[in-house]
């Protein structure tokens, strides 16, 4: 990984700047990438701005700004992207600030001032190197203090034509993945967390090694459309209840795409079990209900007193081998299964030796 310090003038940063809206803010001679695809946009609001103003103004330092270098010899923003913007904003008049108890903008202020402004050094750390350098150096950043999501971070290091596509499907608010996947999926679209989760869906959780594998490729499409696909099938299956948002439904259409459902049964059977006071994770209903796993839905476990009162009643030994044991070698056992009715009582408990118990398990 290579760093190299800089030092660069207000002037020199203001120069080919530019706000394209969606497609991006540039600045220093078209050379920098202000609002790179994995970035927030502009969100400072008055008083953090004018902060920064007053930061340039009095000549006081500001914190050190992160860019990264990419291939071409041009950079993108990795830190600083607020405070960057609110200079440019300012020196292209776009706001005005409290000055000597009038509000001015640059272009009401004197020769002098201006000129002391745009001369205003930043001091910017250039960062090149391998991706996974790129990457370790940017969670670092974000550690001491950036407030970057883990995706933003991936997009930093993978920032490319692809990149680029996919957030016109997946980081808006109002786009397309949040128009069709809002009531299924949790997180922020303009957070990246949309489009983390549809490449977690897609690579199987492999999100770093799918990203790089396809960082120049100049369309998304792909992975919108699988992501349409996960959703139609969510929505030919089941009605979804506000509950369940945020599971993963990409790693069950993976595996049971196939499957046939009766959307019917599949809405009776979710209706009994959220009556079902055995069970203790109404989230994992429909997990359950495709996966005939019942880890989903956390059944109830019986009690320390309930086993204590079992551990008493059986005078320490296994049910099944008879042999003695202290409590804390033993487990606890339904007689009747959850599955055949049976119910998380004392009645219904039995205390086998964890060999026993195991064996039980597996058959």
């Amino acid at each position: 990984m290579k760093i190299e310090l800089k030092e660069i003038s207000i002037k020199k940063l203001f120069e080919g700047y530019q706000d394209k809206g969606e497609d991006g803010v540039i600045g220093y001679g078209g050379k920098l990438d202000i609002r790179p695809p994995y970035q927030r946009n502009f969100i400072y609001p008055d008083k953090e701005r004018n902060a920064v103003i007053n930061t340039v103004t009095k000549n006081f330092p500001l914190n050190i700004m992160y860019w990264a270098v990419r291939n071409n010899g041009e950079f993108e923003v990795i830190d600083g992207q607020q405070r960057i913007i609110s200079i440019c904003m300012f020196i292209n008049s776009d706001f005005s600030v409290p000055f000597s108890g009038n509000k001015l903008s640059f272009h009401n202020l004197t020769d002098d001032k201006k000129k002391e402004i745009l001369n205003y050094k930043l001091t910017v750390y250039f960062c090149s190197g391998t991706d996974s350098e790129k990457l370790d150096w940017f969670k670092t950043i974000n550690i001491a203090g950036k407030d970057l999501t883990p995706q933003e971070l991936r997009n930093a290091v993978y920032s490319g034509s692809w990149v680029t596509d996919a957030k016109r499907y997946f980081s808006k608010r109002d786009g397309p993945a949040y128009n069709i996947g809002n009531d299924y999926l949790s997180g922020v679209a303009n957070r990246q967390e949309y489009l983390e989760t549809a490449i977690k869906w897609l690579s199987k959780e492999k999100i770093e090694d799918f990203m790089s594998k396809h960082q120049h490729d100049k369309s998304a499409k792909a992975l919108w459309e699988y992501f349409q696909n996960v959703i139609t099938w969510l929505e030919k299956n089941f009605k979804i209840k506000k509950i369940m948002k945020g599971l993963d439904w990409g790693y069950l259409y993976n595996n049971f795409k196939d499957k046939l459902f009766d959307q019917k049964f599949v809405e009776a059977e979710a209706n009994k079990l959220i009556l079902d006071d055995e069970v203790t994770n109404n989230k994992g209903i429909y997990p359950y209900i495709i996966t005939n796993d019942e880890k989903y839905l956390s059944l109830r476990a019986f009690t320390d007193s309930q086993k204590l009162q079992v551990h008493s009643k059986q005078k320490g030994k296994c049910k099944k081998c008879g042999k003695k044991f202290d409590i804390n070698q033993m487990e606890a056992d339904h007689i009747k299964a959850w599955s055949k009715g049976g119910k998380t009582i004392i009645e219904n408990c039995q205390m086998l030796c964890v060999k026993d118990h195991k064996l039980l398990k597996n058959k």
